[in-house]
């Protein structure tokens, strides 16, 4: 199992990377749909709080793996059988989001996220075996990730008054792995592969959004009365979503990975982009409950389930990838957009605001190309 090449010409996704990805819809579409039904039923602060939790064991699982892979797929019987554990790892975290958010109950999040975390250890154990100058590197994530996870499995045993402390500790461990990990020597990464790979997972979640558009068009074919608002919110947040990709998609991302300081900002704020983009198409739905009388938040309040998404969003893939690729006039449009996004609730016409906002953001950046090279 050895080191890949981190100047190999040509890597691309490969096709077990992509059915990998594909698992991770299910568990990320289950969240966005507790997401909704908590927001519609006026519990934002639970279930923001329930998402952020969740959604964290998501995205950190599929990181874990793609950063794992830009440098030890070996793509043998072996990787893709430790593989498919970490996929059925998914499912089972998949299954028990739904009690996580209604009940409180962790046990089924926390088993098949243990799982995943276990096939890791035995592929960094393999690693390690080959890894050559990186071989200390290699058993400090597999002796540190083994660590965290007999904690999590504790942490299902001590009080329930204690658990909010302990999710947030044991998140930090989890962040802290690679940190330490890494100090004695870096693991090769394939700049060009490793935002491919995150490229990817951001279509999914924007994939969402799409969902929640098509679905304000099969509200509209059974409630006549409000068809008209229904298709519109519909194109709107097609225009959003068309929007959120050109800007995510405009800067080249593998310049935003050049040394291990950047690799772990765009790595770490990813969550928040990742999850912003799912959360948007729950905020969709929100919308499509307010106009057909289905919901407990007023109008300005389903606003802000759309308009907050796509500000974070936004603000960070301008801080990570678009801020240092980009000249004053897009360093000034962007975030002044997002801003402006924000602020939309409190206008008559919030979401068409968002989608004029965001159009004219794209509008500047084709304007105004990238200042560095795509190529390069």
């Amino acid at each position: 199992m050895l080191p890949r090449d981190p100047a190999e010409p040509g890597r691309t996704a490969t096709p077990l990377e992509l059915f990998f990805d594909l698992v991770f819809v299910v568990a990320v579409s289950i969240a966005a749909v507790q997401l909704h039904h908590a927001l519609a039923e006026g519990h934002a602060g639970h279930g923001v709080i329930s998402y952020g939790l969740v959604f964290f064991g998501i995205w950190w699982a599929w990181m874990n793996f793609t950063w794992f892979a830009t440098s030890y797929g070996t793509d043998d019987w072996l990787y893709r059988v430790l593989t498919f554990l970490q996929m059925g790892g998914v499912l089972v975290l998949a299954a028990g989001v739904e009690p996580a958010f209604t009940e409180n109950h962790w046990t089924v999040v926390t088993i098949g996220y243990v799982v995943m975390r276990v096939a890791m250890v035995a592929q960094w154990l393999r690693a390690s075996r080959s890894a050559g100058p990186n071989r200390k590197t290699t058993q400090r994530y597999a002796v540190g990730i083994a660590i965290v996870q007999v904690f999590w499995i504790v942490r299902l045993f001590l009080p329930d008054h204690l658990q909010p402390y302990l999710h947030v500790v044991m998140i930090a461990a989890e962040l802290s792995v690679p940190l330490i990990a890494e100090r004695t020597g870096t693991t090769p990464w394939h700049p060009h592969h490793i935002t491919e790979r995150y490229g990817l997972f951001t279509l999914i979640v924007l994939g969402e959004s799409l969902l929640a558009s098509a679905n304000a068009i099969i509200e509209a074919l059974h409630d006549h009365e409000a068809l008209a608002p229904l298709i519109s919110i519909s194109v709107m947040t097609l225009v959003v979503t068309a929007a959120l990709w050109w800007i995510y998609f405009w800067p080249p991302h593998h310049t935003a990975i050049r040394g291990f300081a950047q690799s772990i900002r765009y790595g770490y704020v990813h969550y928040f982009v990742f999850a912003a983009a799912a959360a948007f198409s729950a905020g969709i739905e929100v919308e499509i409950d307010v106009l057909t009388g289905h919901s407990e938040l007023s109008a300005t309040a389903a606003s802000f389930t759309v308009t907050i998404p796509v500000t974070v969003f936004v603000l960070g893939i301008w801080w990570i990838a678009l801020r240092e690729n980009a000249d004053r006039v897009v360093n000034l449009a962007v975030p002044l957009g997002a801003v402006l996004v924000l602020l939309d609730p409190v206008t008559p016409v919030p979401v068409l605001l968002t989608a004029v906002v965001l159009t004219l953001v794209v509008v500047v950046l084709v304007i105004h190309p990238p200042v560095r090279n795509v190529t390069e």
